[in-house]
């Protein structure tokens, strides 16, 4: 029970120093980006695929044509499209090669991670940094990190990073919700009911 509320408790204080951190450059960047697509695709694996996810079924519930990459129903990329990149480290392969392949084609890129410097965000048109730890601990063991005086997050590998980005694009959401005047029924409406 005391590692749950130390991990608990380091989480939070990581999302309420997160809040700090946020440029407001590149969060209206974003922002205005989604805004001005014509239609929005999201890409990340794993944990990070379920967080964009969740924010492409919340971009639905605001009534923005969006799309999953890697999905078997997505269509093809075009120019006046927007990608949503989401990957801690920013060296997640599908990641980058969809950002290649949409680079390509002329669609415009926001990649956010916890990496400006990584390939993918070579690759971007406008980047969102959250901190993150994305690096595996060196040593297994909590117990063991104690007795030679490491301290190393309690929350394993990309915790911080994707509990950050949910709250995150969570928070966007409400503000594309304030910019485009939607009502929680309007999204409710919109809600898969079967």
């Amino acid at each position: 029970m005391r590692e749950t509320q130390r991990a608990l408790s380091e989480i939070i204080e990581h999302l309420q120093g997160s809040s700090k951190k946020l440029r407001s450059k590149q969060v209206n960047g974003f922002i205005d980006a989604l805004l001005g697509a014509k239609r929005v695709f999201v890409v990340g694996v794993g944990r990070s695929g379920l967080i964009v996810r969740t924010f492409a079924m919340r971009l639905m519930h605001l009534g923005i044509d969006v799309h999953v990459i890697g999905e078997t129903i997505t269509p093809a990329l075009r120019d006046d499209d927007l990608l949503v990149a989401l990957s801690g480290s920013g060296e997640t392969s599908f990641a980058v090669n969809s950002a290649k392949i949409a680079k390509g084609i002329g669609t415009k890129i926001v990649v956010i991670t916890s990496y400006p410097r990584s390939t993918l965000g070579k690759l971007t048109n406008h980047i969102v940094t959250l901190p993150g730890r994305t690096e595996i601990a060196s040593t297994k063991s909590y117990l063991d990190r104690q007795i030679v005086g490491e301290y190393e997050s309690l929350a394993p590998m990309g915790t911080l990073f994707e509990v950050t980005a949910l709250v995150f694009l969570d928070s966007v959401v409400a503000s594309l919700m304030v910019k485009l005047g939607r009502k929680e029924e309007e999204l409710r409406a919109r809600h898969a009911n079967i």
